[in-house]
């Protein structure tokens, strides 16, 4: 398999989209990264071109719910790198709150910025791979979106079962083609998103543990991947398979 040599990853200020990025830059690729903190990315490209001088990486501020700005993005991206290897569509929002309980704005963002701004990043790099002939796309699901999530996890469920859908008839369509696409489903791991509840989530995986497992599933490209793949691989039948009386208690 050749290598993947110029890697765009959004959402990488922080978080997963952080600790990818340097485990990239420590195999030597070189990275285009976006999200919306530029103070953050400008120390995060200067720390790892420090540490390994024969990458180049290239930030730019980016709101993923700007979709014209994000074809506007990666286009620039394409032209500096002269071309584009990969693209991990990993910026996304995790706040929300039970369904019919007055906080549709939270609901709607979320839904908003994993769903609708995921597509935008989608089209825009598929529109770059059909044009190359060529190129890996990766969306960042979640483990949640194994089914439906009670309380304040179901409008992010829906919104990441709703990309991984996505992400499915993406690969379908291009099957024919040199273009590879791969949905990875992230079970608990350590992030800003998931700070607030890690004390009480179990199975909870470091920052550094989620993204080596992240990296490791991505260079294999395969079509989909939990991770960490032990227990979220076989979990993923337990819940499918759990009474949703059973099933709400649990979760």
């Amino acid at each position: 398999m050749a290598v993947r040599k110029n890697i765009v990853i959004t959402g990488a200020s922080a978080g997963l989209g952080e600790g990818m990025a340097r485990l990239f830059a420590a195999r030597g690729r070189d990275l285009a990264l976006c999200a919306r903190r530029r103070d953050r990315l400008d120390a995060l490209a200067a720390e790892l071109t420090e540490r390994h001088p024969g990458i180049r990486v290239i930030v730019r501020e980016l709101d993923v719910n700007d979709h014209d700005r994000v074809a506007t993005v990666f286009d620039e991206f394409r032209t500096e790198l002269g071309g584009l290897d990969r693209v991990i569509v990993n910026a996304g929002l995790g706040k929300g709150q039970p369904v019919g309980t007055g906080h549709f704005a939270a609901n709607r963002q979320t839904v908003e910025t994993n769903l609708v701004a995921g597509l935008a990043q989608c089209e825009a790099a598929v529109s770059i791979f059909r044009e190359q002939n060529a190129g890996h796309l990766v969306v960042v699901s979640s483990f949640s979106a194994v089914r439906g999530m009670p309380r304040t996890m179901t409008a992010y469920a829906a919104s990441k079962a709703g990309i991984a859908a996505l992400a499915d008839g993406i690969r379908t369509d291009l099957l024919a083609t040199p273009i590879s696409v791969t949905t990875v489903f992230p079970g608990y791991i350590e992030s800003e998103m998931t700070r607030r509840t890690a004390g009480r989530t179990p199975l909870i995986a470091s920052a550094e543990a989620g993204a080596r497992a992240l990296v490791k599933a991505i260079e294999r490209e395969p079509a989909k991947a939990y991770v960490p793949s032990w227990p979220w691989t076989p979990l993923s039948l337990l819940v499918r398979a759990l009474p949703a009386s059973v099933f709400r208690r649990i979760v």
